[in-house]
């Protein structure tokens, strides 16, 4: 055999075989497995694929090595639509759209050096883009991650609150699809709850009102909160499993300047179902933060004699804040990523105050 013909056959060989060795020191780690934390509203009915619609759920695990991957499945609900991830590795953000119904997203782009990594994945776009599921990870070895931290928080919204529009760092406002700016990661919520070191659920639904919503919308939030997909499925959600220790409900932008007594009316009621949910937690009403000068007075008069009413039957968990600036900078007259910032620094100052974090 020519020399050169016998060197690349080796070398041919060589690489295979190097490939074949790094397949095989991956190994694949079952939703279930015990070293995977999972936060939000998740379906885990079928363990071996949770599945989970809500902006915000996020899946966080670490593993030793220099490979690893990610395997996914997407509803690609109304035949096109593909969720917005968020992949954080050992702290670096990257923002990343699935491709398929099942895609399976490498690590190794990401990885600077061997040794323990840390991964968080983080459902960007909201229920309506449809449900994504965890299929699996493959990688060296999974390992004891950090222990989640204690404090909870729960973010009650519409369209603010998911994060629509704050992000137009790959797709300019007002092309392709109307959901390409949705980061949840980067919303007021998740920011306030990584500031202060919190787990976070965004319970949120673009569009939603406390009894009115817009856009066609035939839902309203004390309807569909008791659901695991807020959008539109019928599955209850199990209370139990996150009890928060604070509650923000940032709600009113798609009502619009209502009858006050109707209004106000509905928001008791609405945080009465809250409480018996949560019978601890302490609760902040919020005005909108899009909110013009009309729609704040109006949100701000409103939240206040909801408060006194309920105070006056014993409530004594419930709290209120007014935006006093609109932020409308970034897509369709939603606050922009900085403005979540602004708006988070504003929100995470007021829970310290209530909370004494």
């Amino acid at each position: 055999m020519n020399r050169k013909i016998l060197l690349l056959s080796v070398f041919i060989q060589a690489v295979l075989f190097a490939s074949a060795q790094k397949q095989q020191s991956l190994l694949f780690f079952k939703p279930d497995n015990p070293l995977i934390q999972y936060t939000g509203r998740i379906d885990f009915s079928n363990p071996q694929l949770p599945r989970f619609w809500q902006p915000g759920v996020y899946i966080s695990f670490s593993f030793m090595g220099n490979n690893c991957e990610i395997i996914l499945n997407d509803e690609v609900l109304w035949g096109n639509n593909h969720n917005y991830i968020e992949l954080v590795v050992d702290g670096n953000e990257y923002r990343l759209q699935t491709k398929t119904k099942c895609d399976t997203i490498s690590l190794v782009p990401y990885l600077k050096g061997k040794g323990k990594h840390t991964v968080v994945l983080c459902k960007n776009t909201e229920a309506n883009i449809g449900y994504m599921e965890l299929v699996g990870i493959r990688c060296p070895q999974l390992v004891k991650p950090a222990a989640k931290p204690k404090r909870k928080i729960e973010f009650i919204g519409n369209s603010i609150t998911c994060g629509m529009g704050n992000d137009d760092s790959e797709i300019p406002c007002k092309t392709k699809n109307w959901y390409d700016q949705h980061n949840a990661w980067l919303s007021y919520g998740s920011i306030t709850a990584r500031t202060l070191k919190a787990q976070f659920h965004l319970s949120s639904v673009s569009g939603i009102g406390l009894m009115h919503s817009c856009c066609g919308h035939k839902i309203v939030m004390p309807q569909v909160f008791d659901n695991i997909n807020m959008f539109g499925d019928t599955i209850a959600w199990n209370f139990a499993r996150y009890q928060p220790d604070v509650v923000s409900v940032c709600l009113g932008q798609n009502d619009g300047v209502q009858d006050s007594a109707t209004f106000c009316k509905n928001y008791v009621s609405f945080i009465r179902q809250l409480r018996k949910h949560y019978p601890t937690a302490k609760i902040i009403l919020l005005t909108s933060p899009m909110a013009d000068d009309k729609l704040r007075s109006f949100l701000r008069s409103s939240i206040n004699e909801v408060r006194a009413k309920l105070m006056k039957e014993g409530e004594k968990k419930l709290f209120t804040h007014v935006f006093e600036k609109q932020y409308i900078a970034g897509c369709d007259a939603h606050p922009s990523k900085t403005e979540h910032k602004e708006i988070a620094a504003e929100l995470t100052a007021v829970i310290k105050k209530i909370m004494k974090w």
